[in-house]
């Protein structure tokens, strides 16, 4: 069984790298692939580790037996019965793919997008907005155990001050774009643009890094401890890609001209 799953693994991994040459359709079947067991696995994670011990066993336990199933205990025994709140407005999601009732289920997105809001909007002004204003807050003067640590210190402080106005007064469009305010909108360019590199930087890297892990697999499983399931995937592939080429071009060119038209 663990061969099969590095079998796979090396297959699809492979034919998602043959987008590197064109869109084929070897890429298509490993991309619908990808997406149909992420969605399979996403509806049965929901299910099971979400909908059915969090709402449907609070409202009604379901012994089953050789004989059939049987209801241990009866709903009225539950105290949980606001369980049946969610429930509904669950069932009223469905009522989208009905033309006549799509309506009612603008009441289950409203109530979902007004609640996650309600949640998140807190944490993330939280998060990001007064952690970050909490540093800037901070005496420019700053005094450390020893002379340089005081120095990188306070200057740290003192460009993180520069930067933030230098920000703001790029964005603030009241006052019009000279002299003073034209050369600290630039400082603030400046500034957006360092910190967009090493962003761009930080995701390249991280992309990279699983990068080479996946090639570090591939030769892993290249041995003949894996029956060389790389070298001939990679060749399978390969050649599977080439034939699906060859099909594509040989349907074109068997296509009837188009007669102009006098």
């Amino acid at each position: 069984m663990e061969m099969l799953g590095i079998w796979l693994a090396v297959g699809c991994t492979i034919a998602i790298y043959s987008f590197l040459y064109k869109d084929n359709v070897v890429f298509k079947l490993a991309e619908h692939l990808y997406v149909g067991l992420s969605a399979g696995y996403g509806f049965c994670y929901a299910f099971f580790k979400i909908v059915w011990p969090d709402l449907l066993l609070p409202l009604g336990r379901v012994t089953v037996s050789s004989l059939g199933g049987t209801l241990s205990e009866p709903l009225s025994s539950h105290e949980n019965w606001w369980l049946l709140i969610p429930l509904i407005f669950s069932i009223l999601i469905l009522t989208r793919f009905f033309r006549r009732i799509d309506w009612l289920s603008k009441w289950s997105f409203a109530f979902i997008i007004g609640t996650t809001a309600g949640i998140t909007i807190p944490f993330v002004t939280s998060a990001y907005l007064i952690k970050q204003i909490v540093p800037s807050l901070r005496p420019l003067i700053i005094v450390e155990n020893t002379l340089a640590q005081s120095i990188i210190s306070s200057g740290n402080a003192i460009l993180i001050l520069i930067g933030i106005g230098a920000v703001l007064c790029y964005f603030f469009f009241s006052l019009e774009q000279k002299k003073t305010m034209k050369v600290i909108s630039r400082i603030g360019i400046y500034y957006m643009m360092i910190a967009f590199g090493a962003a761009f930087g930080y995701t390249i890297m991280g992309r990279a890094s699983l990068t080479i892990a996946r090639f570090q697999h591939l030769v892993e499983w290249g041995s003949a401890k894996y029956a060389y399931a790389s070298i001939v995937l990679f060749f399978g592939v390969t050649g599977l890609v080439v034939f699906t080429e060859l099909l594509s071009r040989r349907g074109d060119d068997n296509k009837p001209s188009e007669i102009p038209k006098t």
